[in-house]
């Protein structure tokens, strides 16, 4: 039995957030809505200390954050400091690495979020492309129809190939998200997909039947093609869709 003398406390504890978690926000939030731009340098530790009054040790721990996140290089030399930088694929590629590899996912999640958006993408792309973008798109299936291809190039063709597709459907979110699982697709279709010219040569046609779709700009023949094409990649490779992703930093970081 409750002691009745004992009375239930009136407030809860209060938790004080740290002092860097709060130079940090406000910095992370400056740099976001463009008061500070890209390239910009921040303020050095010294005037950080004397505009916040927080201690160095404080100062540092808050840039070092903003580091980790992508929104600060430091660069060094009489001109260097911490650097502004904006969110870019690499950064989204970073974290969703993170997040496939904490929760262990397999290939066929992979292949299942492919299904949803890049048939968008597709569609996106046959409304939104330049003539521009659509030379690229095909300059890349025609390279990649080139005799002799070994397999590794031929995979790091197509993830570009499917990446200009995207960049050409104007939703950058979507795009940037087709991006940070792209080498997930490198690491685990390199040898097991497209390990033969007869593969090659099936893939390089459906790419062309999705590029036919973009250039006459339609976009519903440009979804049931991709679709199609991203089913059949992923019949290949169902043999192998119970393993883990492996996404590998980009090698352009």
């Amino acid at each position: 039995m409750q002691d009745p003398e004992k009375k239930r406390p009136m407030l809860e504890r209060i938790q004080v957030p740290k002092t860097y978690d709060v130079l940090a926000d406000q910095l992370r939030r400056t740099i976001l809505d463009g008061e500070l731009d890209e390239g910009e340098r921040l303020p050095t530790e010294r005037e950080l200390v004397d505009q916040t009054g927080l201690s160095r040790g404080s100062v540092r721990e808050a840039i070092s954050m903003l580091e980790v996140e992508g929104l600060v290089s430091p660069k060094p030399g009489r001109f260097g400091g911490n650097i502004v930088r904006r969110p870019d694929n690499n950064s989204m590629a970073h974290f969703v690495g993170q997040f496939v590899r904490s929760r262990r996912l397999p290939l066929r999640t992979l292949h299942e979020t492919r299904e949803t958006i890049e048939p968008a993408l597709a569609r996106l792309a046959a409304e939104n492309r330049t003539e521009a973008e659509l030379e690229f798109i095909r300059s890349l299936n025609t390279e990649m129809a080139s005799p002799g291809m070994d397999a590794a190039r031929f995979a790091a063709l197509n993830i570009k190939w499917h990446n200009a597709i995207a960049a050409a459907s104007r939703n950058d979110l979507l795009a940037a998200l087709l991006y940070a699982m792209s080498y997930g697709v490198i690491a685990a279709t390199t040898e097991e997909v497209y390990d033969t010219p007869d593969i090659q040569e099936i893939v390089c046609r459906a790419h062309e039947r999705v590029i036919a779709a973009i250039e006459a700009q339609d976009g519903d023949a440009a979804y049931r093609r991709m679709e199609r094409h991203v089913r059949a990649t992923r019949a290949k490779a169902k043999a192998i869709e119970d393993l883990e992703l492996p996404l590998d930093p980009p090698d352009n970081r």
